[in-house]
């Protein structure tokens, strides 16, 4: 197969001037070394850990959109309080994308790379919304021949996310799992999984249709944090689930210090010698998003045994161990089209990733819409 010489890559960049722009630029065609391979990105999903660098604190109800096609630049003005923020980022083009599929191209001269050519892979490495990337073979998972890279996309980020819950709740030794805005794609994954797993998940969520929309998919505890008695209705859930493990994607407010308050008054339920320290049951939240990014606040009514910390893919893999991470990994390619299958809202292409209009849809971040980028649509 004849490569271009060049091809399109997006960027994100913060200027001094306090804007922060998203464009396009021309790159050359990279050539594979032993050990990699070089992959037509067909499919690359826009998850909210994209958006997070694409936008960081840009004000995106001011962006506009100057120049056409592939010259389209879109600019944000940055209010100061982002600037502060982002200054280690100052005047850096960063490669934007975490997740993507594709067909392999070109390979370096080992045997396994020379074996993916042709092949539909999935890949993860940052730089995914361009039309090709290079990468260590080792890190692409071959999708099955019935696979296309739409159905491989989102391969990485959502379902290995979900799966990694599961395990940290077997490796901490807890019994159950909270989760909250769980009518996202990766709460409807863990929903599956934990349905095929036997393993008992409380669905937090903040709509009466989300909570129809898990009921709908066999969810057994679904509660509605705008119901006047949610605490009431989750720490019901958590006393019959003896779920002390939640991960929270929220991040902000009052919800990962409610969540621990329902644990400790479903854990007082249950009777034992008092003791002015709470309960003895070790109670552990995990912050893995943003999606509220204000303050986190704690109650701290709930004992002396908890934990909040923070979680993210790659440190857990990175601390599971490579054994770990392939059976997970071959998981999510046996079941990629139904425990893992991923709904999109939208298909855009990068040109129309950049006007004004469409990244303040795909920016809202709202429960239950996925974009789908294609860096080679219309192009």
């Amino acid at each position: 197969m004849t490569l271009p010489s060049t091809y399109l890559k997006m960027h994100s960049t913060l200027h001094a001037n306090g804007t922060l722009t998203m464009d396009m630029s021309e790159e050359a065609m990279p050539a594979p070394k032993t050990g990699e391979i070089v992959v037509r990105v067909e499919a690359t999903p826009i998850n909210p850990s994209d958006l997070g660098v694409m936008f960081g604190w840009a004000n995106i109800s001011g962006a506009t959109t100057e120049g056409e096609g592939t010259s389209s630049v879109l600019s944000m003005p940055v209010p100061p309080q982002g600037m502060a923020v982002m200054k280690a980022r100052l005047d850096q083009r960063l490669a934007i994308g975490n997740e993507g599929a594709g067909t392999v191209v070109a390979a370096g001269d080992d045997d396994y790379s020379q074996s993916l050519i042709g092949k539909t892979v999935a890949i993860m490495g940052g730089g995914m919304y361009g039309q090709y990337r290079c990468v260590p073979s080792m890190m692409a998972l071959p999708l099955k021949d019935e696979h296309s890279a739409k159905d491989g996309a989102s391969s990485f980020v959502n379902p290995l996310t979900a799966l990694s819950m599961v395990e940290v709740m077997k490796m901490e030794g807890h019994k159950a799992l909270v989760h909250t805005a769980a009518a996202s794609n990766l709460g409807q994954m863990l929903n599956r999984i934990c349905q095929a797993d036997g393993v008992d998940l409380v669905n937090i969520v903040r709509k009466q249709e989300q909570v129809d929309l898990l009921k709908g998919m066999g969810a057994k505890y679904v509660v509605n944090s705008s119901d006047d008695d949610f605490m009431a209705q989750l720490t019901d859930a958590v006393h019959e689930t003896a779920a002390t493990l939640a991960f929270d994607a929220t991040g902000g407010g009052t919800l990962a210090s409610d969540i621990l308050t329902a644990m400790e008054m479903a854990a007082a339920r249950t009777p034992s010698e008092y003791s002015i320290y709470g309960s003895t049951t070790h109670k552990q939240v995990y912050i893995y998003g943003g999606l509220d990014v204000s303050p986190t606040t704690l109650s701290r009514n709930y004992g002396f045994a908890w934990g909040i910390g923070a979680f993210l893919l790659p440190n857990f893999l990175a601390k599971a161990g490579m054994e770990v991470a392939a059976r997970l990994r071959g998981r999510v390619a046996d079941e990629l089209t139904t425990t893992f299958a991923s709904s999109y809202t939208d298909e855009i292409s990068m040109v129309e990733a950049l006007q004004a209009d469409v990244a303040q849809r795909y920016f809202a971040k709202a429960t239950g819409t996925k974009y789908l980028l294609l860096p080679h649509k219309d192009i």
